[in-house]
């Protein structure tokens, strides 16, 4: 799956590859250090906050809970 922001797609893909290495080689064998992939995170996730300011996409809008709700029958405003 791509990022929400073109520009960060490649950025995802190295924070993925270091994830499922992560997880896979030391959280499945009880290393629960997750600090490994701490430093690609920090720049993903600062791309992210661009991509989401670029596209005005509201924090608060993305952290409401629509299940079970009456809006989660609502199409997208």
């Amino acid at each position: 799956m791509n990022s929400i922001g073109e520009s960060c797609n490649e950025l995802k893909h190295q924070y993925d590859t270091c994830f499922q290495a992560w997880f896979s080689d030391k959280f499945l064998k009880g290393d629960t250090n997750d600090s490994m992939c701490a430093p690609l995170f920090k720049i993903y996730q600062s791309c992210l906050k661009k991509a989401i300011k670029e596209h005005k996409i509201e924090i608060k809008d993305i952290e409401i809970n629509h299940l079970g709700t009456n809006n989660e029958k609502l199409p997208p405003s």
